[in-house]
């Protein structure tokens, strides 16, 4: 007896969707892009410092007036960026929704279209586009002509509340390898500390878009160790001229 797969329902949800899929990876990768930015703006903020004053309470003071004000800039950035976009996914699905509603045969004539493009017969292009639209006309448009998951749509507050705590979390990095060590140590510390993140980071960022993780992270931690060259060169001028 032929024991064959029941045929896969293109409405079935249970798996993912690529639009899904690319939408959670995009948060993954923006959420290691801003610990990495926390990473290096805090690094470089503190290293500088430090190149002045070896205080505590200077270095610890400047670290978290830099921690706040990156990390409440990053989610200031994102909310406005995500909410744009979002207004602009809304009103092409409100767009194509008065289309459907004004010229359904039209649409169905793109759908087909749209279809044929992807490799489709004409004949099956057809059969597809028309059990789409029974099932669900906006969906059917909004996946194959915008490329938007209606029920994909990105938070802002949640894009916010991301990027703050991203930033966050790598800020703190730097600022307790700063203040935590004895005076003598701090910088080595901070140093070896920040690199070992960025070259994670760079790793990470690397896997998650499927290019060459070791130039990646080379290029992370020569950043973040130019970064942390110049401030500390010019927090050390600044400190040798008292000012």
């Amino acid at each position: 007896m032929s024991h064959e797969p029941p045929p896969t329902d293109p409405t079935d949800h249970h798996e993912p969707h690529e639009g899904a899929l690319g939408n959670r990876l995009n948060r993954l990768r923006a959420a290691v892009l801003g610990a990495n930015d926390g990473v290096v703006s805090t690094a470089g903020l503190v290293v500088g410092v430090a190149g002045a004053t070896d205080a505590r309470g200077t270095l610890l003071t400047a670290g978290l007036a830099g921690l706040l004000a990156g990390s409440m800039s990053m989610a200031a950035g994102e909310y406005v960026s995500v909410s744009t976009q979002r207004d602009s996914e809304q009103a092409a699905l409100a767009l194509e929704c008065r289309e459907l509603a004004t010229a359904p045969q039209a649409e169905l004539d793109e759908l087909t279209e749209l279809l044929e493009g992807k490799g489709l017969t004409g004949g099956l292009a057809r059969e597809v586009a028309e059990q789409l639209t029974e099932h669900d006309a906006l969906r059917a448009h909004a996946e194959v002509e915008l490329g938007i998951d209606p029920d994909e749509l990105t938070s802002p507050w949640q894009a916010a509340g991301a990027s703050f705590l991203a930033f966050t979390a790598g800020a703190l990095l730097p600022l307790l390898a700063i203040v935590l060590p004895p005076a003598h140590l701090r910088l080595a510390v901070t140093v070896v500390a920040v690199l070992a993140a960025l070259v994670l980071c760079g790793w990470g960022s690397a896997r998650m878009g499927d290019a060459p993780a070791g130039r990646a992270m080379l290029r992370n931690a020569g950043g973040g160790a130019l970064a942390m060259a110049v401030t500390y060169a010019a927090g050390s001028l600044l400190g040798a001229a008292g000012v």
